[in-house]
């Protein structure tokens, strides 16, 4: 079984949405949960604060990241389009990075997010279990899945910091804002929220 690879994932035609996790609040809630299991603090902190795919992400090796410091930048191909992408590393995920490296010795030619049943990486399936399992312990409600790492960087751009659709589809790469506008969602909560905004 690859890195990444889901035999579980719906049939093709088949539509299940997961959701972006919304709150800032319910954010920090899993950052500490999953601190006391720094592979998976990193995982999560890692996927929220780049928008790559999960399946990209559990590629890394730990020869890919071992010497990175805050600021860097690496380069990675999608495994999905094939396209060039890049992990960025913030403050934040260096810090995971720098407590994953501190309490687990691992060998260069690991993967980064290593199952503990054997040398491959932990798989998208496991992700799931993993994010519904930090949600529910969290009183979260929704569908969650490792798709929603993801969805959640996207989201919080937009509604937090107000980055356009157009940043984030470049980010995503996608081929137009109006795809990522479908992908994020919009809640009919936002929208009244916009609309009760004074203009004039």
């Amino acid at each position: 079984m690859k890195p990444g690879q889901n035999f579980n994932r719906p049939k093709k035609g088949s539509n299940i949405t997961v959701d972006p996790i919304r709150s800032i609040k319910d954010l920090q809630a899993i950052s500490k949960l999953t601190r006391s299991n720094p592979r998976n603090h990193l995982l999560f902190i890692m996927g929220i604060n780049n928008g790559l795919r999960t399946g990209d992400l559990l590629k890394l090796k730990v020869k890919d990241v071992s010497n990175l410091k805050c600021g860097d930048v690496l380069k990675i191909r999608e495994g999905k389009t094939g396209k060039t992408n890049v992990l960025v590393i913030n403050k934040l995920v260096f810090k995971a990075l720098k407590l994953y490296k501190e309490k687990i010795i691992q060998n260069e030619s690991n993967y980064l997010f290593q199952s503990r049943k054997g040398r491959d990486s932990i798989s998208i399936q496991t992700v799931n279990h993993l994010i519904k399992q930090w949600t529910k312990t969290i009183h979260l409600k929704g569908n969650f899945g490792a798709h929603s790492l993801r969805k959640t960087w996207g989201f919080i751009q937009r509604t937090e910091h107000g980055v356009g659709y157009e940043i984030i589809a470049k980010r995503f790469n996608h081929s137009s804002p109006a795809i990522t506008m479908r992908y994020l969602g919009i809640q009919d909560k936002e929208i009244h929220k916009t609309l009760m905004t004074e203009i004039g």
